[in-house]
C-alpha cells in the first residue's frame, strides 16, 4: 500500500468522520454538559468500536458478523435505550455553573460505554468498511505494517474530528455563566443525545 492511496484514505475518511451524525451528535451533547475530558472518554469509546469493525472488515470476518445479527440487534436496542436514558439524565440535571470537572454523576465508564455503544449498535457500519475499504486497498493483501497503518488513520483522523467538535462545544460551553442558561443548555445537550439514540432505534 502506498503513501497516496494511504493520504487518500485518510482524506474520503475526514470527510465522512466530520459528517453529521450520531457520533457527532453526541460528543457535542456530552461536551456542552460536562466539558471537554468527559467528552474525549466517549470519542474513544467511539473510535475502539470503529476499530473493532474494521478489524472485522479486513480479517474477513463480515460471515461471522451476519451470524451474530440477533446479536447485533440486541446491541442496537440497548445502545439506543442507554442513550435515551443517558440524555435524559441531561437534560434533567439541575443546573449548575459550569466547572472544570463537569457533571460528576456520569463517570468516565458510562462516557466511554455510551461511545462505544453508539458504534457497535449500528452494524452497518462493518457494512461501510467492507463496501469502503476495498476502493482503496485489495484487502486480501495487506500485511500487518498495512492494517496497522489503516488502524491509525482511522485512530488519528475520527478521533482528531471528534475532538476537534468536542474542544468547540467545550469552550462554547464555558461562555455560560448563567443558571437559565445552563438550564436551557442542559436540556439542548440531553435533547441531542436522546435524538442519537433514536436515530440509532429506527435506523433499519
Amino acid at each position: 500500500m502506498t503513501f497516496l492511496t494511504l493520504l487518500t484514505f485518510a482524506t474520503a475518511m475526514f470527510l465522512l468522520a466530520a459528517s453529521p451524525g450520531p457520533g457527532v451528535f453526541a460528543t457535542l451533547a456530552r461536551a456542552l454538559a460536562s466539558g471537554f475530558s468527559h467528552a474525549a472518554v466517549l470519542v474513544l469509546g467511539i473510535v475502539i468500536g470503529d476499530l473493532i469493525f474494521l478489524l472485522l472488515a479486513i480479517y474477513g470476518l463480515s460471515s461471522m458478523a451476519e451470524m451474530l445479527g440477533s446479536f447485533f440487534n440486541f446491541i442496537k436496542y440497548a445502545g439506543g435505550i442507554y442513550l435515551l436514558c443517558l440524555g435524559f439524565k441531561i437534560w434533567s440535571t439541575p443546573a449548575e455553573l459550569p466547572t472544570v470537572q463537569g457533571v460528576r454523576e456520569l463517570s468516565w465508564k458510562k462516557n466511554f460505554i455510551s461511545g462505544l455503544s453508539i458504534t457497535l449498535a449500528n452494524p452497518k457500519v462493518i457494512l461501510f468498511y467492507l463496501g469502503f475499504l476495498p476502493t482503496f486497498v485489495d484487502l486480501t493483501s495487506l500485511t500487518p505494517l498495512d492494517v496497522l497503518a489503516i488502524s491509525g488513520v482511522v485512530t488519528i483522523v475520527l478521533g482528531s474530528v471528534l475532538l476537534s467538535y468536542a474542544w468547540a462545544a467545550s469552550r462554547a460551553r464555558r461562555l455560560f455563566t448563567s443558571k437559565k442558561t445552563v438550564s436551557t443548555m442542559n436540556k439542548c445537550a440531553g435533547g441531542v443525545m436522546m435524538t442519537a439514540g433514536a436515530v440509532i432505534l429506527t435506523k433499519n
